[in-house]
């Protein structure tokens, strides 16, 4: 820090008998002045040499510095969008994914809809066909009883009509066995007659 000003403090001191000598003469504008020129290019090779030594490195070093301060700011922005860039492409592919899965489970459930309607009319044809066939039963039976009941019928009116005709009380026993072997010959109604 001292060279720079005692150096800094001679130049002053060189220059300050250029000064007066060019008070002594007044010189105009265009008129060239040699020994100013001389100085001038002393003082300017001076501050050359001092900011060279002292200011450049500095001021080097601080724009290096802000470039390689860029060049990794626009390395880590590459970065960034690479990374962004990656990412958006997972989760596209995940999206893409979840809409597959989804639609499967859609269909599966369609699917499932679908067996349970068919279960379920399967069930109510099943339980249609067991009401019809136990209806049928119940028809016969009914009809077996409402057969028996005429046939037990015919018997009675049959021996009470002998009765009446032979005018005697027969066997009641015998004259019912009589009359329904008689009846079980006889075919029923609708069916083919023999």
């Amino acid at each position: 820090m001292r060279r720079p000003v005692a150096l800094t403090a001679a130049l002053l001191l060189a220059a300050a008998p250029a000064g007066a000598q060019a008070a002594e003469k007044p010189a105009g504008l265009m008129s060239p002045n040699p020994g100013l020129m001389i100085w001038t290019l002393l003082i300017f090779a001076a501050l050359f040499f001092v900011l060279k030594r002292f200011a450049f490195p500095p001021i080097v070093a601080a724009v290096e510095a802000r470039e390689q301060a860029l060049e990794a700011a626009i390395e880590g922005a590459k970065r960034d969008r690479e990374a962004a860039a990656k990412l958006l492409a997972e989760q596209q592919a995940a999206l893409e994914g979840t809409r597959a899965e989804a639609q499967q489970l859609v269909a599966q459930a369609r699917a499932s809809a679908e067996k349970m309607r068919a279960d379920a009319l399967e069930q109510t044809r099943v339980q249609q066909q067991e009401l019809m066939d136990r209806a049928r039963r119940d028809i016969e039976a009914e009809k077996s009883r409402a057969i028996a009941d005429l046939r037990r019928e015919a018997v009675d009116l049959a021996l009470a009509g002998a009765t009446k005709v032979i005018g005697r009380n027969l066997d009641d026993a015998g004259n019912r066995r009589l009359v329904e072997e008689f009846l079980a010959t006889v075919p029923p109604v609708g069916a083919p007659s023999r």
